[in-house]
């Protein structure tokens, strides 16, 4: 019989989708009005006549426009929900598997635990989805990492943030661990890596790299301690390395694996839980024009 604790948690997790689904629903109305805003500052600044779309409602507009300055003149979205605290709240990761794992895909999770700053790796026994993300809610993670594999080779991985989403899916291709690696990996610092988001230059790839991004911490400046998500034809490769300068002028790099290429095939708006919720994103590869399309 669920306790009253377990009763308040839901309630208010069921406020807070609530909320955000309602300022969600606000977006369009909200866009439409930052455009007819928008023309009249454009009009204004260049001292040209109003156009005639924008001025039934220019009374009501220009004290707004008055009153904005460069930071609230945009309109916020459902991704300023999502990653509202994100750089002032350290991220806490709970890093698990799918159901029965190989021993190979335990190593690969324990090494995306250590690869992640602040993140917990836990047993995933026979909990089901619903049941996991509950009680990661209630201990109050930033995110969810399940790691999943086929026939022993992890082949999935899944970023569910929380408590209101998004969830992205990607595939995993080329896994190379740390034990693997030649030469041999060098050790596992943890201090906070510098990240480095190369090749994202779509709205949609600077959203993938936001919820990548998001998975860590802001670094110290002075650290030595490197992160690489390099995206080529829509194939995000990982790198993780350590870098040392011997003198002023020369760079030495020293891998620490683990390595693997990321490919996303979905975006979902919610929850991984949530299976009714909205597609951001669906990779449709049996398209005519997917190979010419480049979506990051």
């Amino acid at each position: 019989m669920p306790t009253s604790t377990d009763a308040a948690s839901k309630r208010r997790q069921t406020r807070l989708r609530r909320e955000y689904m309602y300022r969600k629903s606000l977006e369009g109305r909200e866009k439409a009005a930052y455009e007819q805003k928008r023309i009249i500052r454009e009009a204004l600044a260049a001292g040209k006549p109003l156009p005639t779309e924008v001025r039934a409602s220019y009374d009501a507009l220009k004290t707004e426009v008055d009153a904005e300055d460069i930071v609230t003149e945009k309109p916020k979205t459902h991704i300023d929900d999502e990653y509202g605290d994100a750089g002032l709240l350290e991220p806490r990761v709970c890093v698990t598997t799918s159901r029965e794992p190989s021993s190979r895909l335990k190593q690969f999770a324990k090494e995306v635990k250590l690869l992640i700053p602040n993140s917990t790796r836990i047993n995933r026994g026979n909990n089901r989805v619903d049941e996991l993300m509950e009680s990661c809610k209630e201990s109050e993670f930033t995110d969810v990492v399940v790691v999943q594999e086929t026939r022993g080779e992890p082949d999935g991985l899944v970023i569910s943030h929380l408590p209101l989403g998004p969830t992205a899916y990607f595939s995993i291709t080329n896994t190379v661990m740390r034990h693997d690696l030649d030469p041999p990996a060098a050790p596992m610092s943890e201090a906070y890596p510098h990240i480095i988001l190369d090749n994202f230059n779509t709205e949609l790839g600077r959203r993938v790299g936001n919820i990548l991004k998001c998975l860590f911490p802001v670094p110290r400046h002075d650290t030595k301690r490197v992160v690489t998500f390099s995206n080529n034809n829509d194939f995000i490769s990982f790198r993780h390395h350590m870098y040392s300068k011997p003198t002023h002028d020369v760079v030495q790099l020293h891998e620490v694996g683990p390595r693997f290429e990321l490919r996303l095939y979905q975006i979902r708006l919610g929850t991984m839980d949530q299976k009714e919720a909205d597609n951001e994103y669906v990779l449709r590869p049996y398209q005519n024009t997917a190979k010419k399309r480049k979506v990051l």
